[in-house]
């Protein structure tokens, strides 16, 4: 469960991080979770991406898959092996969602990009763009939840060269930016290895991003 009593912390206008807001139970949920998508159908992948290049974590895409190639989204992994893309479990839907509400930012997601980090993994500065244009317009928010050890977040402006904020987010910590900060750079630049509480017996980290590829239309066809 998120806990009753919740720390926050304003790092700009639009981006909030909120230290320890999950506890330990529904953190080992949340990893046990993982770890079942992970080992299912459309699993845990390393992505090539544009170049040829492999990325530096494994990723899992939930409800809609994102092509590391194309940088759009998609039902399929036509990138990788062409499977179906795994649903969005509504238990983390939910989560996504209370954790979107506690920044004053209402999120209704239907997809989750999880990356998993071994020692030594990382993600080199980026924008999260590639949603549609009236969900970034209206910068509906992207919710990060961390499981496992604590990650060097960078966090930087709307441009690439703008100065880097550099934020741990440890295990249960959420970090949540729309708004004015919907489009700003961030990415990790590592992971302390051996942080990640004793209790949840993981090596590495989980990052789940939980997005709104786009606003549900008024006369509820789909998106």
């Amino acid at each position: 469960m998120i806990l009753d009593t919740i720390a926050r912390r304003e790092v700009a206008a639009g981006a909030v991080h909120f230290p320890g807001l999950i506890d330990l139970d529904e953190q080992k949920l949340v990893l046990a979770q993982c770890i079942a998508l992970g080992n299912g159908p459309a699993g845990f992948y390393r992505p090539t991406v544009r170049g040829g290049g492999q990325m530096h974590v494994e990723m899992m895409c939930l409800g809609l898959h994102w092509n590391a190639k194309t940088y759009r989204y998609e039902s399929t992994r036509s990138d990788h092996d062409r499977r179906s893309v795994q649903p969005l479990p509504d238990n983390l839907k939910r989560l996504a969602a209370r954790i979107g509400a506690a920044a004053g930012m209402p999120l209704e997601p239907d997809l989750c990009i999880v990356n998993y980090y071994r020692d030594g993994g990382r993600m080199g500065l980026h924008q999260d763009k590639d949603e549609e244009s009236e969900t970034l317009r209206l910068g509906v928010p992207v919710v990060s939840v961390s499981i496992g050890d604590t990650a060097r977040f960078l966090f930087g402006g709307l441009r690439r060269r703008d100065a880097v904020a550099r934020i741990p987010l440890a295990s249960g910590d959420a970090f949540v930016f729309g708004g004015p900060s919907r489009l700003r750079y961030h990415g990790v630049s590592g992971i302390e290895a051996g942080s990640a509480p004793s209790e949840l017996g993981l090596a590495g980290r989980y990052n789940l991003t939980f997005r709104q590829y786009c606003l549900r239309p008024s006369d509820g066809t789909a998106c």
